[in-house]
Protein backbone atom coordinates (compact mmCIF):
# COMPACT_ATOMS: atom_id res chain seq x y z
CA UNK A 1 0.00 0.00 0.00
CA UNK A 2 1.07 3.30 -0.96
CA UNK A 3 0.19 5.79 2.35
CA UNK A 4 -3.43 5.16 1.43
CA UNK A 5 -5.54 6.05 4.30
CA UNK A 6 -8.21 3.74 4.74
CA UNK A 7 -11.55 3.55 6.23
CA UNK A 8 -13.26 0.80 7.29
CA UNK A 9 -17.34 0.56 6.91
CA UNK A 10 -19.14 -2.01 8.99
CA UNK A 11 -19.17 -4.27 5.89
CA UNK A 12 -15.57 -4.45 5.67
CA UNK A 13 -14.82 -7.86 5.69
CA UNK A 14 -12.13 -9.43 8.51
CA UNK A 15 -9.83 -11.18 5.80
CA UNK A 16 -9.28 -7.51 4.23
CA UNK A 17 -7.83 -5.95 6.84
CA UNK A 18 -4.04 -5.86 7.63
CA UNK A 19 -2.05 -6.66 10.53
CA UNK A 20 -1.80 -3.29 11.44
CA UNK A 21 -5.48 -2.38 10.59
CA UNK A 22 -6.65 -5.26 13.14
CA UNK A 23 -4.06 -3.80 15.66
CA UNK A 24 -5.31 -0.35 15.34
CA UNK A 25 -8.90 -1.50 15.47
CA UNK A 26 -9.01 -3.53 18.24
CA UNK A 27 -6.69 -1.20 20.24
CA UNK A 28 -9.41 1.04 19.89
CA UNK A 29 -11.87 -0.80 20.89
CA UNK A 30 -9.97 -1.50 24.29
CA UNK A 31 -9.90 1.90 25.29
CA UNK A 32 -13.70 2.27 24.86
CA UNK A 33 -14.16 -0.25 26.91
CA UNK A 34 -11.72 0.45 29.89
CA UNK A 35 -13.14 3.89 29.77
CA UNK A 36 -16.82 2.37 30.53
CA UNK A 37 -15.83 0.17 33.11
CA UNK A 38 -13.59 2.88 34.86
CA UNK A 39 -16.88 4.24 36.69
CA UNK A 40 -15.89 4.13 40.74
CA UNK A 41 -18.96 4.27 43.25
CA UNK A 42 -19.04 4.63 47.25
CA UNK A 43 -21.96 2.84 48.90
CA UNK A 44 -23.89 4.38 52.44
CA UNK A 45 -23.18 7.65 54.31
CA UNK A 46 -19.86 6.38 55.50
CA UNK A 47 -18.46 6.20 51.95
CA UNK A 48 -20.02 9.16 50.87
CA UNK A 49 -18.11 10.57 54.32
CA UNK A 50 -15.06 9.28 53.63
CA UNK A 51 -15.45 10.16 50.13
CA UNK A 52 -15.95 14.21 51.02
CA UNK A 53 -13.49 13.68 54.13
CA UNK A 54 -16.37 14.77 56.64
CA UNK A 55 -18.64 12.97 59.63
CA UNK A 56 -21.26 11.02 59.03
CA UNK A 57 -23.89 13.59 59.94
CA UNK A 58 -22.50 16.58 58.24
CA UNK A 59 -22.45 13.72 55.18
CA UNK A 60 -26.22 13.03 55.47
CA UNK A 61 -27.03 16.72 55.84
CA UNK A 62 -25.06 17.30 52.11
CA UNK A 63 -27.14 14.28 50.85
CA UNK A 64 -30.40 15.88 52.12
CA UNK A 65 -29.68 19.61 50.54
CA UNK A 66 -29.84 18.29 47.48
CA UNK A 67 -26.44 19.13 46.00
CA UNK A 68 -25.57 15.44 45.00
CA UNK A 69 -28.80 14.22 44.04
CA UNK A 70 -27.54 13.71 40.01
CA UNK A 71 -24.81 11.45 42.00
CA UNK A 72 -27.04 9.27 44.19
CA UNK A 73 -29.22 6.38 43.54
CA UNK A 74 -30.99 5.38 46.70
CA UNK A 75 -33.05 2.33 46.95
CA UNK A 76 -34.81 1.75 50.65
CA UNK A 77 -31.88 2.01 52.49
CA UNK A 78 -28.99 0.95 50.09
CA UNK A 79 -27.62 4.39 48.91
CA UNK A 80 -25.05 4.16 45.62
CA UNK A 81 -23.24 7.66 44.87
CA UNK A 82 -21.23 7.87 41.66
CA UNK A 83 -17.79 8.98 43.02
CA UNK A 84 -16.62 10.86 40.30
CA UNK A 85 -20.07 12.89 39.61
CA UNK A 86 -20.21 13.25 43.06
CA UNK A 87 -16.53 14.82 43.11
CA UNK A 88 -17.81 17.28 40.43
CA UNK A 89 -20.58 18.46 41.97
CA UNK A 90 -19.47 19.44 45.31
CA UNK A 91 -17.01 21.39 43.61
CA UNK A 92 -19.18 22.92 41.79
CA UNK A 93 -21.46 23.79 44.44
CA UNK A 94 -18.54 25.32 46.49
Amino acid sequence: MIGIERRFSDDTRLIDLTVGDLKELITSLISKIKQIEEKRYVYGLQGLADLLHCTKRHASKIKSSGILDEAIKQRGRTIVIDHDLALELFGKQN
